[in-house]
């Protein structure tokens, strides 16, 4: 069992645990996911991990309610816990790995957090952190009441932008028009993160693409089992197919065919 030792609500269908996973917390990386069940008859649900403690052995995740499974979940307190949390699962983030650190070094970062991905862009752009590389950050909500990590992520960021489709609070548009209004402004990138939903995530690709910027998204969206048994998360990328639990959950944006994704996933 993994005892939940931390909750914390963040907006009104989305909250932050901490769980107890010694040998989770000992290997993870940025950029990796795990599988969590709430007990034997509960459903597997692959989370992105968040952040981790590895002197606390725990390991964050940000769970939003979108079905009977996370209703489960987001139902459990402090001190219950959870029969199953496997991981770590999936490849590291290619940013966040010591052997690539001095190429990532030289580089101009710009992450582009939509909605629920600011969970798994905030263990990379503290990794980077920790390691002497900024990075600036573009955090996107669909309105100001469902805005969370701001503080945390202003905290490791070289500059945090956030921004609402509604205007209720930050720049006025998403995440992809922030990104041309900074570039209009003279700013430069050598490489942009971003992860979010499959839209979003389509339409930042097409903007970086024009502008020259090679893109990094991340494909949990269409992730179930997590294990490449299932064949759920499968994707073409670069003419290949691939699977988004094993081969990723990272690639390449400007070769992955999101309209083929985005129809899988419905």
């Amino acid at each position: 069992m993994y005892p939940i030792v931390r909750k914390e609500k963040l907006a009104d269908n989305i909250i932050l645990m901490d769980i107890k996973a010694p040998r989770v917390a000992k290997e993870c990386l940025p950029g990796q996911f795990i599988i969590a069940k709430t007990d034997e008859v509960g459903e597997r649900i692959p989370l992105t991990i968040c952040d981790y403690d590895r002197e606390k052995e725990t390991v964050t995740i940000v769970v939003q309610t979108i079905g009977a499974g996370t209703e489960r979940m987001m139902a459990l307190n402090e001190g219950d816990s959870l029969e199953d949390f496997v991981g770590p699962l999936g490849c590291p983030s290619e940013l966040c790995q010591e052997d690539n650190l001095e190429e990532t070094k030289k580089k101009h970062i710009v992450f582009i957090a939509g909605g629920l991905g600011t969970a798994p862009v905030y263990p990379q752009v503290k990794w980077l952190k920790e390691h002497g590389v900024d990075a600036d950050v573009i955090m996107g909500f669909r309105n100001k009441d469902i805005l969370f990590f701001e503080d945390e992520m202003k905290a490791v960021a070289k500059n945090l932008y956030v921004c609402t489709d509604d205007g209720s609070y930050g720049f006025h548009g998403n995440g992809s028009q922030q990104l041309q209004a900074l570039v209009d402004a003279g700013n430069t990138y050598d490489c942009c993160v971003a992860i979010g939903p499959m839209i979003m995530m389509k339409f930042t690709c097409l903007l970086t693409k024009k502008l020259e910027i090679p893109t990094i998204v991340s494909m949990n969206p269409i992730m179930v089992d997590g294990t490449g048994m299932c064949g759920a998360c499968r994707l073409i990328v670069d003419g290949k197919v691939k699977f988004a639990c094993v081969d990723g959950p990272e690639f390449d944006g400007h070769l992955v065919d999101f309209d083929q994704a985005m129809k899988r996933q419905q």
